[in-house]
């Protein structure tokens, strides 16, 4: 039974605080922009990776402080911000969280899929951007160079991670981000390419039978010195790979035959996409603060002191309208907690007197509930021993009403028109009552 392949080389994942020392850059595009700016947008996001976010979708709402209140959970450094108004195109590269901000006017551009349209044979691999690229600025340096140079060239380089050559691999070094400052425009010329390894001192015919991963096919040839030969002609690319473009692999790059002591040439292969940026202003902090160059307006140094002064009373106004805010903050709080304190004394008070008159009602409840039902089985039993009356038809002579009128004068006791105690009694008794106003 055959072992499996045993893993030679070690992917080392970098610390904690590796990463945190890696810079990433959040490429946006802020208000309204055209479908060809949303395209450079993608291309440039494509170009910072993988330090970066490739998928993010903004909103045309998303403000600057919206980005610099998620930085600091992202690990964000730099902010590329790209605008587009009637005059034209613009990209603002700032520093998160407090600045500066380099303001540049694109001039033109050229997107990735242009750029790819133009070669014969377009290189495209998703495992070249795997890696960050490095970065190459021309022509920065000088004495004569101005402050505002100094500045951009500390930025861009800040962009992109440092290297350690004695201690990078060599397939790491996929790609290159090309800045070249223009002293005759005063352009910025951004490019983008990939490293390409060649072989050196051999035919074209030869090198794609080297390079190529399948053989080419060999059916129109008689021979295979017909297609060495037809292929001897020196081309642009092989007058192009002599000794001094030649390099000799202190490692293993990637690519067939890439090995370690090999004699290649490099070649760059522009991947896209291409800017021409003019600087126009550098600014103290992120997209606002002073303003540390202008190329069209020069002020004096009055003017600079003058700015400096409102912009300084212009913060203290701010502080101090904080303050209240937080003043008044404090006091809607503490006014919000009395009302619900108050709240709570008065819902306990009122259950504390429902209580008791649940408790009271239930009292007088039992007893009248006992009550009826005792007076009840009183009654039902005098009721059962008392006997029952007899109803008897009386008529007038039970009465004696025929001895009536003789017997009244004898008994009556009193004279003559006199009415005496039993006759007065029996007298209210036949008035009928009165009724009682209410």
């Amino acid at each position: 039974m055959g072992h499996g392949r045993k893993k030679k080389r070690t992917h080392a994942v970098p610390s904690q605080e590796e990463m945190e020392k890696i810079p990433k850059t959040l490429v946006v595009k802020s208000g309204g922009v055209g479908r060809s700016v949303g395209a450079l947008v993608s291309d440039v996001r494509h170009v910072m990776e993988p330090n970066t976010a490739s998928k993010l979708k903004e909103r045309k709402s998303n403000k600057i402080k919206d980005y610099i209140a998620v930085s600091s959970q992202l690990g964000l450094t730099h902010l590329m911000l790209f605008s587009q108004t009637e005059t034209g195109t613009n990209l603002r590269i700032g520093r998160i969280p407090r600045g500066p901000t380099l303001y540049f006017r694109v001039n033109k551009y050229s997107l990735a899929k242009d750029c790819l349209k133009l070669q014969r044979t377009p290189h495209v691999s998703d495992a070249e951007y795997k890696t960050s690229p490095l970065i190459i600025l021309n022509n920065f340096a000088g004495e004569d160079k101005g402050k505002e140079l100094k500045l951009m060239t500390a930025m861009l380089q800040n962009m992109f991670p440092a290297i350690n050559p004695s201690a990078m691999h060599l397939s790491d070094a996929r790609r290159v981000v090309l800045f070249n400052y223009n002293e005759a425009t005063g352009m910025v010329d951004f490019r983008h390419f990939t490293i390409v390894v060649k072989p050196v001192g051999v035919t074209k015919g030869v090198k794609r039978v080297i390079m190529a991963k399948n053989l080419p096919s060999l059916a129109g040839y008689d021979d295979i010195s017909e297609y060495v030969l037809r292929e001897a002609f020196a081309s642009e690319s092989d007058v192009e790979d002599g000794p001094e473009n030649s390099v000799t692999l202190p490692q293993d790059y990637v690519g067939r035959g890439n090995t370690k002591n090999e004699q290649r040439a490099i070649r760059l292969l522009e991947l896209g996409p291409r800017m021409e940026l003019r600087l126009m202003k550098i600014e103290g902090g992120l997209c606002e603060g002073d303003i540390l160059y202008h190329n069209y307006l020069h002020k004096t140094k009055t003017q600079l002191e003058k700015e400096a002064r409102m912009r300084q009373i212009k913060l203290t106004r701010q502080a101090r309208r904080r303050q209240e805010q937080e003043q008044n903050v404090e006091r809607k709080k503490k006014v919000k907690s009395r009302k619900v304190d108050t709240a709570k004394n008065e819902k306990t008070s009122d259950d504390d007197r429902g209580d008791d008159d649940d408790e009271y009602g239930s009292m007088s409840g039992a007893d009248s509930d006992v009550a009826p039902s005792d007076n009840s089985d009183a009654e039902s039993e005098a009721r059962s021993v008392l006997p029952k009356p007899t109803r008897t038809r009386a008529s007038a002579d039970d009465f004696g009403a025929d001895e009536y009128k003789e017997s009244d004068d004898e008994d009556d006791g009193a004279p003559d028109g006199e009415m005496n105690d039993e006759d007065d009694y029996a007298e209210e008794e036949r008035k009928p009552a009165k009724r009682s106003k209410i």
